[in-house]
């Protein structure tokens, strides 16, 4: 689709959540700065969205566990002095206005209204605003057009991106009820109760048969994406109370007093809030044919240029699984798995639906000698080990035999030195598990 739109949009993208379900993914980093497909970062998928889309003017607004979100975006994303774009980082910040513990952003809605006079100065007639933690591909010129009224149906003030999602997940979204113009004319936060209850909510009968989708998995609702375009003017209006979220109090109040529009979206759309739902995203992506397309020439997924030397691997057998570059694999089975950057995995080791994030350095043998001379293993994998169903974070150091499989199935246990979230083993960053170690 031709770029229509461009520099009159200011895009903004929350990045400030605490993805306390995440953790201990999430226990020194944002949840958007979390490794996603071995190589990339979850805030990488919104703004190469935005960029793809002709979208260059951009604001993360940040505020929990910051540090290396704000490295990664300013080592990775820079543009020339002959252009309008930026991508610029609004923390939050004590005001005049808010002072003390009132600086926090207290929800979506909130961050925005702190950071209302810098998107203003932007000069955007209209206001995109995205989350940070979701994986999709999305034009937005389509989503900007049919906001305008470019095409068949009437222009529109607020526009919220909506996909349909089944009667089992409809407690996890804001679920909205369209008319034939897809207006909105209702909107229900999390609804709770039996699927007879909410038949009143249910899509309409020709948005199912258009989609394709399914009747025997239905009935199906249009659930909210957290993806909004609202014209300026009405975003600073609907800013004035003092509702924190834009789903639980933003949105229902526009509706009758100003034009609420959906977009309707149709394609691969993954919300990461749980670690469970974060390592299945991530094992599909090693699949045969994963939904979301990071091979695109026309959709590229932007990340950091590491400049790291190819991989090198040696006696090695890997199925369905990615291998980053950087990495040196002695001798390894590896089955449906993702191996990040600079993963250093030793002689004998068998990987199996798991995330081995990697590392952020490549150790010295100087380094290396002098934490063997206190017991400690070299970051990586060591020999022999055996990895399951697990998730490993960067710069863990995991020793020779180590056994980690969750056999007894634990949903949640904690013994300092593995976590299991969700039936999921972690290693935390950092970690040291050492020789022979079993969970």
């Amino acid at each position: 689709m031709k770029k229509l739109i461009d520099y009159d949009v200011t895009c903004v993208i929350m990045g400030g959540g605490q993805g306390a379900r995440l953790f201990p993914l999430t226990k020194d980093r944002a949840k958007p700065a979390v490794p996603l497909a071995a190589k990339y970062r979850l805030i990488d998928i919104p703004i190469s969205n935005c960029l793809n889309s002709g979208l260059s003017r951009i604001y993360v607004l940040t505020q929990y566990n910051s540090t290396s979100l704000h490295r990664h975006i300013h080592q990775t994303y820079r543009f020339d002095r002959f252009t309008r774009s930026f991508i610029e980082i609004l923390a939050a910040q004590q005001t005049p206005q808010h002072a003390d513990a009132l600086s926090w952003y207290q929800g979506t809605a909130d961050a925005v209204r702190k950071n209302l006079y810098r998107i203003k100065d932007s000069g955007g007639q209209d206001v995109l605003i995205l989350s940070g933690d979701q994986i999709y591909q999305m034009d937005f010129q389509d989503l900007l057009a049919g906001h305008r009224g470019i095409g068949e149906r009437p222009a529109t003030e607020v526009t919220i991106a909506a996909l349909l999602v089944p009667a089992d997940r409809v407690s996890s979204f804001g679920i909205l009820r369209i008319d034939d113009q897809a207006r909105v004319v209702e909107f229900v936060e999390k609804p709770k109760g039996p699927p007879e209850s909410l038949r009143f909510l249910e899509a309409p009968r020709q948005l199912v048969e258009k989609f394709d989708v399914p009747d025997e998995e239905g009935p199906w609702f249009l659930a909210n994406m957290g993806i909004y375009v609202f014209k300026l003017d009405v975003l600073e209006g609907a800013l004035k109370g003092e509702a924190a979220d834009f789903g639980r109090g933003i949105l229902p109040s526009l509706l009758g007093r100003v034009k609420v529009g959906a977009h309707l979206f149709h394609g691969y759309w993954e919300d990461i809030g749980t670690i469970r739902s974060f390592h299945q995203a991530n094992i599909e992506l090693a699949g045969p044919e994963p939904r979301f397309d990071f091979y695109s020439q026309n959709k590229p997924v932007y990340t950091r240029a590491r400049l790291l030397p190819s991989t090198r691997v040696g006696m090695v057998s890997a199925v369905n699984s990615l291998i980053a570059e950087g990495c040196v694999i002695e001798g390894a089975q590896i089955e449906r798995s993702l191996i990040g950057i600079r993963s250093i995995i030793g002689s004998n080791v068998t990987i199996r639906n798991s995330y081995i994030m990697g590392a952020d350095y490549f150790a010295t043998e100087e380094e290396k000698h002098d934490h063997r001379a206190l017991g400690l293993p070299d970051v990586g994998i060591g020999s022999g080990s055996v990895i399951e169903n697990a998730i490993v974070d960067k710069n863990a150091r995991v020793g020779k035999n180590v056994t980690i499989r969750n056999v007894e199935g634990r949903e949640n246990y904690d013994d300092g030195l593995v976590i299991i979230r969700d039936g999921i083993a972690v290693v935390p960053r950092h970690a040291i598990v050492p020789d022979g170690y079993r969970v």
